[in-house]
């Protein structure tokens, strides 16, 4: 069954507003959807027990702290098998901030977020080469970030 079939437009409009400012106020996107701030308690509840919704996070700006290096990384296994292994192991490192099971040359793909260079360099060296299962990695550093968005979502014909 389709998951989004118990999701109406008034959802997707809630959904929208919050990705764009996750600060607002219930009430305050009733009243932008037409429905009551419990309304919409409601149907975030509903859309988290659904699984849509899986939290919400704060955004910062890593380079602002400090942490101006944003790096890529292919990952080449042993052998496919070990990738549930890995992807623990990987999951510990606190510089890590995406994994990805991928097709391709690559068995999984990473992002990591670094200080600087020095510690991309102990990243890389000290801690990620150091799991077991993985062969070797190719590096490629972001030089800028120009977007990073939701899905739109668009509304569905009633």
């Amino acid at each position: 069954m389709n998951k989004n079939l118990e999701i109406d437009n008034t959802d997707l409009r809630i959904l929208s507003l919050l990705m764009e400012n996750a600060s607002l106020p219930y009430t305050e996107i009733g009243k932008r959807v037409f429905v009551s701030g419990g309304t919409v308690h409601v149907r975030m509840k509903k859309m988290e027990q659904m699984g849509i919704v899986k939290g919400s996070q704060l955004l910062i700006d890593p380079a602002k702290l400090g942490w101006d290096i944003s790096a890529f990384l292919g990952v080449y296994l042993d052998k496919s098998s070990l990738y549930d292994e890995v992807a623990s192991a990987l999951e510990k490192i606190p510089e890590v901030v995406n994994i990805h099971y991928t097709t391709g040359i690559y068995s999984i793909f990473i992002k990591i977020v670094c200080r600087d260079t020095e510690h991309l360099r102990e990243v890389l060296h000290d801690k990620i080469q150091h799991v077991a299962g993985i062969q070797r990695t190719e590096t490629f550093i972001s030089l800028e970030e120009r977007i990073n968005r939701s899905i739109p979502l668009e509304e569905q014909g009633e």
